[in-house]
């Protein structure tokens, strides 16, 4: 069986983000929680700052934006703002829209299509950090101080730790 190409594998990724996140805004609310008031309105506006982190980051990038997670000729690797913070902000304000549309909503079967836009986000993230690192010598060394999704500052545990 051939292994297919790189651009086939990163539009197969996106097509299947696209899909979950339809998915999140059109699955039926069943079963679930009560949600609040205020809660809602909590949640609508992580929502608006999950967004505004998908764009900010997205215009860092420039010229060097893609859809698919294969670095253009464009690309160049970014390690300070957002990209200081985390090694995938587009990801990571998704992920907290997604997040907070879902808790906002009550939705126990949204929950559960999130709980899939994270996994598939999570593969996605680490197959383009494979490719990001064969682009660029210092990748590996960021990807070691950066985390991937989460902000340090967010870390509960103590002691050590790699992973993002």
């Amino acid at each position: 069986m051939r292994v297919p190409d790189d651009p086939v594998v990163a539009r197969l990724l996106v097509a299947a983000q696209g899909v979950l996140l339809v998915l999140l805004v059109v699955v039926p609310r069943r079963g679930g929680w009560p949600v609040p008031g205020v809660l809602a309105v909590l949640c609508g506006a992580l929502v608006a700052v999950g967004l505004a982190i998908m764009l900010a980051a997205g215009t860092t990038l420039g010229r060097g934006l893609t859809a698919t997670p294969l670095p253009n000729a464009r690309a160049e690797l970014r390690t300070t703002g957002l990209y200081g913070v985390v090694r995938h902000p587009i990801y990571s304000g998704l992920l907290l829209a997604a997040a907070a549309f879902t808790v906002g909503t009550g939705s126990a079967t949204r929950l559960a299509v999130l709980l899939l836009l994270v996994a598939l986000l999570t593969m996605k993230a680490r197959w383009e950090e494979v490719r990001l690192a064969r682009r660029f010598d210092g990748y590996a060394a960021y990807a070691a101080r950066t985390r991937r999704f989460v902000p340090r500052w967010f870390r509960t545990t103590a002691g050590g730790g790699a992973g993002g």
